[in-house]
């Protein structure tokens, strides 16, 4: 064997006579002979280590025996969090907080690459943003601050506004243009039939001041014919029963009840039935001075719309002592409607048969020769008839002109 360790050996026969070789303390290099044994007892461990062995009261260390209890243990556990454990020998393990710093990772910061924005025009994937700038939001319609003057808010005219089928020469009589389709007038335009659902049909001319008074006779009712008859303002809907919104006022033949709104309230003892003569009284004092200002007409893009003579509108002003009163037969059935707003009101009336029944005839009698005129008015003033109504026609002017466009 080669003297790679430095020192000398014997050789050492055993009682069999195998030869061994031992080597001797004095054999062994130095180097060798400084290093301790690991499986030496704790105690000489301790003595030769404990300059670098830390003290018993330093909080980083721990020894634990062998011969410790489970007591020792439980407050080792309870006072000291739990610490790695390295194991020196079978007899012992000693409890190590290793001074040298554990070397630490450091953070790998990866940054993704983003992808390259294709620019193939396929028509099935749509562009994530838009180009250009944003486009301003709308104040609900309003002009901006510095551009007020220049804007004003126009709504388009009602049904056939200025389609008027009055003329200066002419008296007041039932209105082609203000009735619904399905409502058949008379040559004389003034007697009115309709058939099936509850349609309606009001006069060329109407009041705004002053006591008026007219009469509807019950010409035919048949067995399933009704009616519903009364005042309405220029904002009534001609394909419902008069009485159906608050723009128009009715009485009723079944129960002679009167409705507005389309409810219905007790007001005459009983109704009334085929050939009674049904009176219509209306009381407007000073009715000019709550009349709405009638919008002006402006021409835009080719069609007809109506501007606000100012843009704060005021609400419809209630006449004081207005009224509406119904007369059946002469008789009159008390006060219906009170406080009326300001505005212009026409005669009205609409009908109602069944399917394939007769169709409900009513005739109206503007005067001045009335059928039923009441005696007494109960200190009301006294009316004057309809037919004096002045015709009052439609402005057909326009605000703005008439564009080029029309004119051609």
């Amino acid at each position: 064997m080669d003297n790679n360790l430095g020192g000398n050996y014997h050789d050492e026969e055993d009682d069999d006579g195998a030869s061994s070789k031992t080597l001797t303390d004095t054999d062994l290099p130095t180097d060798i002979k400084d290093e301790p044994l690991v499986s030496e007892e704790l105690s000489d461990f301790d003595n030769a280590h404990q300059d670098f062995l830390p003290k018993d009261n330093s909080p980083n260390f721990t020894r634990v025996s062998d011969n410790s209890d489970d007591d020792e243990d439980d407050e080792l556990d309870e006072t000291n969090p739990v610490k790695k454990h390295k194991k020196l020998s079978d007899e012992a393990v000693v409890v190590v907080d290793s001074p040298v710093p554990t070397p630490t990772l450091k953070a790998i910061t990866t940054t993704k690459k983003s992808k390259k924005k294709s620019n193939s025009n396929s028509v099935w994937t749509k562009p994530s943003s838009r180009k250009g700038k944003k486009k301003p939001k709308s104040n609900n319609g309003a002009a901006p601050s510095h551009h007020k003057e220049d804007f004003v808010r126009i709504t388009p005219l009602p049904r056939f506004p200025d389609k008027n089928d009055d003329v200066p020469e002419m008296k007041i009589c039932l209105s082609k243009s203000f009735k619904a389709e399905k409502v058949e007038l008379s040559e004389d335009r003034l007697s009115a039939a309709s058939c099936k659902g509850y349609r309606m049909v009001r006069s060329t001319r109407g009041v705004t001041q002053g006591a008026w008074y007219f009469e509807i006779k019950l010409v035919k009712m048949g067995v399933t014919g009704h009616t519903r008859l009364g005042w309405s303002t220029e904002k009534g809907d001609l394909q419902a029963p008069v009485g159906y919104d608050g723009n128009s006022f009715g009485y009723r033949d079944i129960d002679g009840s009167k409705i507005h709104k389309a409810l219905r309230e007790k007001y005459g003892e009983e109704g009334y039935e085929e050939g009674d003569v049904i009176g219509f009284y209306i009381n407007l004092p000073e009715g000019d001075l709550y009349t709405p200002t009638a919008p002006n007409i402006v021409w835009y893009k080719g069609q007809k719309y109506a501007c606000a003579p100012d843009h704060k509108q005021d609400p419809p002003k209630v006449i004081p002592g207005s009224e509406i009163s119904f007369f059946k037969n002469g008789k009159c059935q008390g006060v219906a409607f009170k406080d009326l707003f300001g505005g212009r009101y026409f005669a009205a009336a609409s009908m109602y048969t069944l399917p394939n029944q007769p169709n409900c005839v009513v005739k109206f009698n503007f005067g001045p020769d009335f059928e039923s005129f009441p005696q007494d008015f109960n200190d009301r003033p006294l009316p004057r008839p309809m037919i004096e109504v002045p015709y009052h026609g439609f402005d057909s002017s326009y605000e703005n002109g008439v564009s080029d466009e029309t004119k051609n």
